[in-house]
């Protein structure tokens, strides 16, 4: 019985090792179908994340500046 039940164990964990191999060998398969993007592809869509962000930073600085000055005018109006 002993004997049934380590090749059984054995069995299961080669089982366990093969899976871990063929997820390794289907991740390498899989980079290889990926299309890395260009440097040129990069820095422009660098540029246009900076660019947005820049825009965004601009445009919450506008609304404070403008909702500071009406909350000063409310304030100093009462």
């Amino acid at each position: 019985m002993a004997k049934n039940t380590s090749s059984k164990k054995e069995k299961s964990e080669k089982k366990q090792g093969n899976k871990i191999v063929k997820w390794f060998k289907d991740l390498r398969i899989e980079f290889k179908k990926v299309v890395w993007p260009t440097k040129k592809t990069v820095i422009n869509n660098t540029s246009v994340v900076l660019g947005v962000i820049v825009a965004s930073a601009v445009m919450v600085g506008l609304f404070d500046q403008g909702a500071l000055a009406l909350m000063r005018l409310i304030y100093n109006a009462g």
